[in-house]
């Protein structure tokens, strides 16, 4: 039998300590102190491409000690009344400090993987409060498209830095030289991925 759930006033001002008071079955996140309720569970097709990016990103980290990937769910607390759960997020070394038993501050990047019932609020709403509170780098996977866009942190808000399609063609909006920052080993991964590992 489905758990009956309690609807949240929505006049209230929402923070993360109203939020670590709800049952575990009952998946929340927070945009500016408005309480979003998370979809049902994502199908199989989601799943799979979270597993893969998940196994490519974790290894790459693990190999060169650049720091933790995570996997939904799994709160990021960005500030009191902004909270996400990314589809995955890096934390590099440096900033180790921020994971407690959740994350509280800006990881360097986070992955979204676009759903019907999320792609205005991963495109938009995500989009400018992973900008507004300092992530670095913000990954948008489609898989309508089996697309990939690599969105960078420039002067407080995201700019397209690179595109990968199925088709194995990386489109650049610059190509940085190589150096032995997570950011730059990133972009070397999504260009060697040609997306076809993860897409199958």
């Amino acid at each position: 039998m489905a758990a009956v759930l309690n609807i949240p006033p929505a006049s209230k001002h929402w923070t993360f300590a109203d939020l670590v008071q709800f049952d575990e079955t009952e998946r929340y996140e927070i945009y500016n102190g408005r309480l979003i309720p998370m979809a049902p569970s994502p199908n199989a097709f989601h799943q799979r491409l979270v597993s893969r990016l998940h196994l490519l990103l974790a290894g790459f980290v693990q190999t060169r000690d650049l720091g933790e990937v995570f996997v939904a769910p799994f709160d990021v607390v960005l500030a009191e009344d902004n909270t996400a759960q990314p589809d995955l997020l890096f934390i590099a070394m440096e900033n180790a400090n921020i994971v407690k038993d959740w994350v509280f501050g800006a990881p360097d990047l986070v992955v979204e993987i676009l759903s019907p019932s999320s792609i205005r609020r991963d495109r938009y709403d995500k989009q400018t409060q992973y900008a507004r509170f300092g992530v670095k780098e913000y990954w948008i996977v489609d898989p309508a498209n089996h697309s990939l866009e690599i969105l960078e942190l420039q002067n407080k808000q995201f700019v397209v830095h690179s595109s990968a399609a199925e088709t194995g063609r990386r489109n650049p909006a610059c190509s940085p030289a190589w150096s032995s920052t997570w950011r730059s080993c990133f972009r070397n991964v999504s260009a060697a991925l040609a997306l076809r590992p993860v897409f199958g």
